[in-house]
């Protein structure tokens, strides 16, 4: 099976700026989040719940596999971009899923000009990474609440316990 023919919802950035403008010009409104998503847990599932309720149409940009190693380290990621997209296109609340390469989300926000961006409210308005990029253009920053005590490393470092 080739789970890119089976993720509809990934696409390249050259086709999502084009439903981007087009939604905005009907006047929805495209809200963006980004992460790694690797081991999708329910934390992840809250955050883009919450994001979506902030507009229209929810974008989630995903790092590719070589970002999460240069962020994450050996070992990272557990699961590859096209699975990781895979999964994310399977949550109803996602509208669509796009890779990015770069360290950031900046180039990319910088691209499409999202109306809202959202990130989790254990970062203070200022440690969103690119809010100053989507304030200057006119768009706005949301902080949704997450769900304490759950993450990714969290489920690997419990998982190496397993073994012990």
């Amino acid at each position: 099976m080739n789970l890119r023919d089976a993720s509809t919802k990934l696409i390249s950035r050259d086709k999502l700026i084009v439903l981007v403008k087009k939604v905005q010009d009907s006047g929805q409104t495209v809200v963006f989040t980004n992460g790694c998503f690797d081991l999708l847990h329910p934390g992840h599932v809250h955050l883009l719940q919450s994001a979506r309720r902030f507009g229209d149409l929810l974008i989630v940009a995903i790092n590719t596999d070589a970002s999460i190693r240069g962020l994450k380290g050996k070992g990272r990621p557990i699961y590859s971009e096209q699975e990781r997209a895979y999964i994310l296109s399977a949550l109803a609340c996602v509208d669509y899923v796009v890779l990015f390469h770069d360290t950031t989300p900046i180039p990319l926000l910088e691209f499409l000009k999202p109306d809202v961006l959202v990130k989790g409210d254990h970062y203070t308005h200022h440690e969103v990474v690119g809010w100053d990029v989507v304030e200057a253009y006119g768009g706005r920053v949301e902080r949704a609440p997450i769900m304490e005590g759950l993450s990714t490393t969290g489920a690997i470092e419990r998982i190496k316990e397993i073994d012990d």
